[in-house]
């Protein structure tokens, strides 16, 4: 018997994990705070900084079953109208899948930002409390409600 094969001569191998992250990286970040530090005393005396947060999703096929998936978050603190801080940030990740075809798309716009999120999560949290405001503690999206908007809208453009 040679190494790979088991008693009846046939090839033993392990079939391939539906997504292996290869790696992942920040691609492109931003942070701003453009009115400190006096923003800090609008903060102390109001309710603290009203948070909007937009999320995006892309992929790009790299060659044959990789891709580049990107994670965009953009989050915007204000106070009144004042911006306390916004921060942007490109998450990346280079993911492969051994998916069949009606699977590739939920795989790349669901399950690969979902792996990558708590890392993009951690870093605008470390940001904001470096900056010396509290840590943003982003809640957890809901991509299964992105893709299905991304879809709906798609459908309706056809």
């Amino acid at each position: 018997m040679t190494e790979g094969q088991d008693a009846a001569g046939a090839e033993n191998q392990t079939p391939a994990p539906p997504l292996t992250i290869n790696g992942q990286f920040i691609k492109d970040f931003s942070f701003e705070a453009p009115h400190v530090p006096e923003i800090f005393a609008d903060m102390a005396s109001g309710d603290g900084p009203s948070i909007g947060i937009s999320v995006d999703v892309k992929a790009t096929q790299l060659h044959a079953e990789m891709y580049e998936v990107d994670l965009i978050l953009n989050v915007e603190a204000k106070t009144e109208e004042k911006p306390a801080f916004l921060v942007e940030i490109l998450y990346c990740g280079i993911v492969t899948l051994n998916v069949p075809e009606e699977h590739l798309k939920p795989m790349l716009f669901i399950e690969v930002p979902r792996h990558l999120f708590p890392f993009a999560r951690a870093v605008v949290a470390g940001i904001t409390r470096d900056a010396g405001f509290p840590p943003l503690m982003i809640a957890p999206i809901d991509f299964v409600e992105i893709y299905q908007q991304r879809m709906a809208e798609a459908e309706a453009k056809a």
